[in-house]
């Protein structure tokens, strides 16, 4: 199956984008379910653990307890790391960890993910995230959506643009579904695959495909906001606040950073260096993870309920918090307890999402602040203010270390279901995003599109045309020439010591008659035929361009004719040289001028033909062409 290219490109984006949002909607619910499933079977159903849930009932969550066989939560952990383990290092390493990451390195590599990585993702994650481990539902929802559009954009033949279009498209959808917040999502997928850019061609139908996936899955599971209403209040005396709780944000945030890789880089080390399989790496982050969570509670009852909120995804212990049923104590330590247990589970390559356990440890850090500056200023900071401050933690948090401060803070909202939080979100991200830095929980993430091979070829398109010939020519004076009397040998020396392979003929007043190049001496060379002079083997038909031609004409006028170098003439006397251009000086200046952030002015020119005894005139295209006889 294949869409025809004879089909409008604006079809075409409609058709990729309804085609996604189909898969990742379905795609996103059964993954839903089985987390669901694999929650009951395992938490419940052997530990005896009946979590608090997101979107319940103030009276529906005040009934969750510790489970009276707190022990058991360290096998059943454990199995999920093992087999989780065992299936990834087996079929495809590259799903292990937390899976955003695989598809904004898919989205800037080929665009491919294989077939089988969606399917082994959605399982491994389930057995991860239902028996324990901590991690979200997000990365795995990405990198499952991201490989749904690879699978599509094959069945497709798409392009490589359109394939790269349907990942980005697959990822906004499928996460903008799962977490039930269409327009915070479809964003995402554009904001998330660069620190400082967006994938803007990807934003509309990303809209597309997150509608129909979000109405699919809200058709079977409801339409209702993830985290369940709660009275909050806040007021403009508050705004310096949400803005210091910025800088509070932006600290934690490092620290989730360099422990969660710290944790990646010693578990590779420890396993490299004893020579361990990759296999049982998610067994030993489990195992700690179980044992720390146990260790909390047999220190007392207030840090059991810190371990137990560092397990899974800890969204039902967002919710009591957003409920203020949380003591400041454990507001407190969370933070810290998650930001382990996370780096453990998923920096020893289980598989799940940084994006739940980030928005606990940012609510956390938000409620806990918040609740210092109620016990501080009460009148300033009411009891139900504290919820607010745990919203706009998340928001800073997580949009300053994922660098999509936009999508994140919809997505927030959405996600609790109060958009007046959006002004003091705005202030605290803000702050948080700009003190970040470049550091990010992404590592996959480029700068902006310049430097994503996605949009390589159209960016250097636009720095050539940006730079003159007359800037990167080597000069007359450096130039090596040779003679029409000079013999084939002499030429064949030069390019042995230059190592170049064409030069500039000039005559004895010094006037551009020809070129030669290796192409033109390599019969002689052959032959032994060294004494042949190189009038007989030179092109008097020369190509030449002016000083202000730019790259962009060189390379095109290069690339038509199949040539490497191009001697450099002033537009009034297409017969003096003044310089000499090759293509690698081109990729010399490209190079240069994409690693520097200032542009250049925008300079056009001509190109000249230099042909025999002909006089110039204007080409079809309005551009000269002349020609010398040599």
């Amino acid at each position: 199956m294949q869409i025809e290219e004879t089909v409008t490109p604006y079809r075409r984006i409609i058709l990729i984008a309804v085609i996604v949002g189909v898969i990742s909607g379905i795609g996103a619910l059964l993954f839903f379910e089985g987390l669901k499933l694999g929650t009951a079977f395992f938490m419940e159903g052997i530990v005896g653990f009946h979590l608090p849930k997101e979107g319940q009932t103030i009276a529906d969550i005040s009934q969750w307890a510790p489970p009276d066989t707190l022990w058991l939560i360290l096998p059943v952990i454990c199995f999920g790391g093992l087999l989780s383990g065992l299936l990834v290092y087996t079929f495809a390493p590259e799903a292990e960890g937390h899976g955003t990451d695989a598809a904004i390195r898919a989205f800037h590599g080929e665009g491919r993910v294989r077939w089988r990585v969606p399917l082994l993702k959605a399982v491994t994650a389930v057995l991860t995230i239902s028996t324990g481990g901590s991690a979200g539902r997000e990365g795995p929802t990405a990198q499952m959506s991201a490989g749904f559009g690879s699978i599509a954009a094959d069945l497709l033949g798409l392009s490589d643009r359109e394939r790269r279009l349907a990942l980005a498209t697959g990822v906004g959808a499928g996460i903008g579904t799962i977490f039930m917040a269409p327009l915070g999502g479809a964003i995402l997928g554009a904001e998330i695959l660069y620190k400082q850019d967006f994938e803007t061609e990807a934003i509309v139908p990303a809209f597309l495909a997150s509608v129909i996936g979000y109405a699919i899955f809200g058709f079977i599971e409801g339409f209702e906001s993830v985290f369940g209403s709660c009275p909050t209040s806040w007021n403009i005396s508050q705004i310096p606040f949400f803005i210091l709780l910025g800088v509070v944000s932006t600290a934690v945030g490092l620290l989730y950073i360099h422990t969660f890789y710290g944790t990646q880089r010693v578990f590779k080390t420890i396993f490299s260096r004893f020579n361990l399989p990759n296999h049982i790496k998610p067994l030993v982050g489990a195992f700690l993870t179980g044992t720390f969570v146990l260790a909390l509670a047999a220190i007392s009852p207030e840090a059991a309920i810190v371990g137990l909120g560092s397990l899974g995804t800890g969204y039902g212990f967002a919710q009591l918090a957003l409920y203020n049923m949380l003591p400041l104590g454990v507001l407190l330590f969370l933070p810290v307890a998650k930001i382990l247990t996370t780096s453990l589970t998923i920096g020893s390559g289980g598989s799940g999402g940084v994006f739940a356990p980030g928005l606990v440890i940012g609510g956390a850090t938000g409620g806990a602040f918040g609740s210092l500056l109620h016990i501080a200023l009460p009148g300033i900071v009411p009891v139900e203010s504290v919820p607010v401050f745990f919203v706009v933690g998340m928001i800073a948090f997580f949009g300053a270390i994922s660098h999509a401060p936009i999508a994140v803070m919809i997505m927030v909202v959405e996600m609790t279901g109060d958009f007046s939080l959006l002004v003091p979100a705005m202030g605290a991200v803000s702050v948080a995003v700009i003190l970040i830095g470049q550091s990010t929980i992404f590592r996959e993430q480029v700068l902006n599109r310049s430097l994503s091979a996605a949009h390589r070829d159209e960016y250097m398109v636009e720095i050539l045309q940006d730079i003159r010939v007359s800037d990167v020519m080597v000069p007359r004076d450096r130039v090596v020439t040779v003679s029409p009397d000079d013999s084939i040998g002499r030429v064949l020396r030069l390019i042995d010591e230059t190592l170049h392979t064409g030069f500039p003929v000039l005559d004895g007043e010094g006037r551009l008659v020809g070129i030669i190049a290796l192409d033109d001496v390599r019969d002689n060379r052959a032959n032994g035929e060294h004494e042949v002079l190189v009038r007989n083997a030179m092109s008097s038909r020369v190509f030449t361009v002016h000083h202000a031609c730019t790259l962009r004409e060189t390379l095109d006028l290069m690339t038509e004719h199949d040539i490497h170098h191009l001697p450099v003439v002033p537009a009034e006397d297409p017969r003096m040289l003044s310089g000499f251009v090759s293509r690698t000086d081109i990729i010399k200046a490209y190079v240069r001028r994409a690693s520097q952030s200032a542009g250049e002015r925008r300079h056009t020119g001509n190109i000249t033909l230099i042909e025999p005894a002909k006089t110039a005139e204007s080409s079809p295209d309005g551009k000269k062409e002349s020609i010398v006889e040599g």
